[in-house]
């Protein structure tokens, strides 16, 4: 009988589909080579995504939020936040991590834009589009 049951449970657990997630890291030094960086990606139903960019609020810099995307049929955004710096030297560099869920086949643009919000402020100074392809 307990043969049984885990032969079972076995069976289960591998019927079950993983989820997979794709990960971008934008970190500073990618954005000091080429201001404006493009991405694509392939995902499946039911997958996640999590991009990370460089930002430093303590220059008045932001990146637009929510992320700009263009068909939220296709993707949707589920979380941001901030992530500090690992040295906590006063104006050292911390990390924004966006997470996204795909809901269905489709194609989808994500725009993020880096820049000082306010009238006057320098805008699009670093910008990342992301097209997802959900397949």
């Amino acid at each position: 009988m307990k043969y049984v049951l885990l032969i079972m449970l076995l069976m289960i657990g591998c019927s079950v589909s993983q989820s997979e997630r794709a990960f971008f890291n934008g970190n500073c030094d990618r954005f000091f080579e080429d201001r404006h960086l493009t991405w694509n990606v392939h995902l499946q139903p039911g997958d996640s995504l999590l991009v990370t960019l460089c930002s430093n609020a303590t220059t008045g810099f932001r990146w637009s939020e929510p992320a700009q995307i263009k068909n939220e049929s296709i993707l949707e955004q589920k979380g941001h936040t901030f992530v500090a710096p690992e040295k906590s030297m006063p104006g050292a560099a911390g990390k924004e991590e966006w997470t996204f869920d795909t809901l269905k086949k489709g194609t989808s643009v994500v725009v993020w834009e880096y820049g000082r919000p306010w009238a006057g402020g320098e805008k699009r100074e670093w910008s990342l589009t992301a097209t997802v392809i959900v397949d």
